[in-house]
């Protein structure tokens, strides 16, 4: 291989090959059996005390598949939407919806009735299964959407006897966690136990096949599903698994998942990425409490971890941090936003153990590129790009540039998506005849093959690892009554990175930023919602009309402010 075009090859860690092969796996499902046979007796699942081996978690997802196929009717092809945090329920139906040749589309469990119902209707889901905390949300969209079957889960579900009772009676009715709601649904223990008496008929897969509809504002900010093929998540977590195989074991992995399952990055790397090593996922349901958080990693000797920047400083900056015994710790992988060089310090100095960044897309399954981890890391780079994957910075024109030079980031090879679900238009934008995806973002090459993002897609925000749009943002503001003009922008924040800023030309003075906050609350995910409100007199625009947001950006030199916050 020519190490000219590629000079990162030359610096791969010793161990990793450049390019990794698919032909032993015609769809994901082959890897997912050949992992739940290989390491049958060893823990898959971890989750609020409780594992299930490989063996049981195939029973289970065999069951749920038989399930989909003979109860509920569903063909190859047909969508079905999971939204749910973190509990061994969530890979159970994700496996079972895959073997029955589903395509899966992952909800966030925190989007409102108006996200929810664009993303259903967007993709044509069938089915759904819904943690119960969230179908009051759904009920009140479910006439507008397609879905037919609606498959309701509680939190303890997946723990057995007694355990399983206490913990739904405290969250139903100690914690009050689960508003009433009349939806009409087949609760998951009673899907388990009628796929068990069906008989399974095998679905043939391809690799070419859809495996899930994973929705993303993409570079314009209009929320489009990526279509993931089983190709796609295949060469991902083969090229994962290759780069991370010169550190890890098989079958000795305590890996945490702290990120929810449905973003890309858990999904890929820790749901199925390290399935081919038999780790055992701890799933941590509600990271957001470090306390508890940190007293499970006391008991759960974490071995490898995945996070984002802000969660290892929430962490780090507990009280309780130090109480864990971080000696079994050998690597931490970060990604989904930039990496604090302080952060990765701190948690080096704390730890003994780096944090490896890496960088991804979910149109790229998501993994790209990533440091080594033999030592050779560089913080405030993105790494190198893994196995069997291409990447140049391009001028302006399309012209490829030499290392040192910035241009726009473009990627090639198999994680690739086929392109955006039923938007040939937005595809032809990001993707070239010849299979480069040009991400939008900005980056410099160093002269042995590590790459550094210098700037951001233009007007992305990006807040605690997930993308918020400013079109999406100014959208939902735009429709309330007393709102003129709006803009949204990035602003830095100690804790989430970056959030969003929001500038308002009021049409009706009498307009408060409590308002517009509330409006948002009903409208938006709590981490698309602005934390500063600034009203102005004026926009700033082009001669065409089109808002600058740059410069909003810029520190205010006009006294065009009409109040604040």
């Amino acid at each position: 291989m020519n190490t000219n075009n590629k000079p990162w090859l030359s610096h791969y860690p010793a161990g990793v090959a450049p390019e990794i092969s698919l032909g032993s796996y015609p769809s994901l499902l082959e890897l997912i059996e050949e992992s739940c046979t290989k390491y049958a007796d060893l823990p898959a699942f971890t989750n609020m005390g409780y594992s299930i081996t490989f063996s049981e978690l195939r029973q289970l997802y065999d069951s749920f598949a038989a399930f989909l196929q003979k109860e509920l009717g569903l063909k190859k092809g047909d969508r079905i939407a999971i939204q749910m945090p973190n509990l061994i329920q969530y890979p159970v139906v994700l496996f079972g919806a895959l073997k029955a040749g589903l395509v899966v589309v992952n909800t966030n469990p925190l989007y409102t009735q108006r996200e929810m119902a664009h993303q259903f209707k967007d993709s044509g889901v069938k089915a759904i299964v819904i943690l119960e905390n969230f179908a009051d949300k759904l009920e009140a969209i479910l006439k507008e959407t397609q879905i037919e079957h609606v498959i309701m889960t509680e939190i303890g579900d997946a723990l057995p006897g007694f355990k399983r009772l206490l913990t739904n009676l405290v969250v139903r009715y100690v914690k009050k966690m689960v508003p009433s709601n009349s939806v009409k649904c087949i609760r998951y223990r009673d899907a388990l136990e009628r796929g068990r008496h069906n008989t399974f008929q095998r679905v043939p897969l391809q690799r070419s096949d859809l495996a899930f509809l994973q929705y993303t504002g993409g570079t314009t900010g209009v929320s489009k599903g990526a279509m993931l093929s089983h190709e796609n998540i295949l060469g991902n977590l083969l090229q994962i698994s290759e780069w991370l195989k010169p550190k890890l074991e098989t079958g000795c992995e305590n890996l945490i998942s702290a990120l929810p399952l449905y973003h890309i990055f858990c999904l890929t790397v820790n749901c199925l990425g390290l399935l081919k090593i038999g780790v055992n996922n701890i799933l941590i349901t509600n990271p957001r409490d470090i306390p508890a958080f940190l007293k499970i990693l006391r008991t759960s000797k974490p071995t490898v971890m995945t996070a984002v920047s802000t969660l290892l400083g929430g962490m780090l900056n507990h009280k309780d941090f130090d109480t864990v015994d971080w000696s079994t710790l050998k690597v931490t992988v970060a990604g989904g936003m930039a990496l604090k060089q302080s952060v990765a310090e701190e948690w080096k100095r704390r730890t003994k153990t780096p944090v490896i960044e890496g960088y991804g897309l979910t149109e790229t399954s998501p993994v790209v590129c990533c440091n080594p981890l033999d030592g050779r890391d560089r913080i405030g780079t993105i790494g190198l790009p893994i196995p069997s994957t291409e990447v140049k910075v391009i001028d302006e024109n399309g012209l490829d540039l030499p290392h040192g030079k910035e241009g726009e980031l473009c990627v090639k090879g198999p994680q690739v998506m086929v392109g955006y679900w039923e938007q040939p238009e937005e595809t032809a934008k990001i993707m070239t005849p010849d299979g480069w995806l040009k991400t939008g973002d900005i980056a410099v090459m160093s002269p042995d093959g590590f790459f550094k993002i210098v700037d951001r897609k233009k007007d992305m925000i990006l807040v605690s690892g997930f993308n918020v749009y400013p079109n999406e943002v100014e959208d939902v503001i735009m429709k309330h009554p007393k709102v003129l003009e709006a803009a949204a922008i990035a602003m830095p924040d100690e804790h989430s990175g970056e959030a969003v800023q929001l500038f308002i030309v009021p049409k009706d003075p009498s307009l408060t930023a409590e308002e517009v906050k509330a409006y948002c609350r009903q409208n938006l995910t709590a981490y698309k919602c602005p934390k500063a409100i600034e009203f102005r007199k004026e926009l700033p625009k082009t001669n065409v009309g089109k808002i600058l947001r740059r410069m909003l950006r810029e520190p205010q030199t006009s006294n065009d402010s009409a109040g604040q916050r």
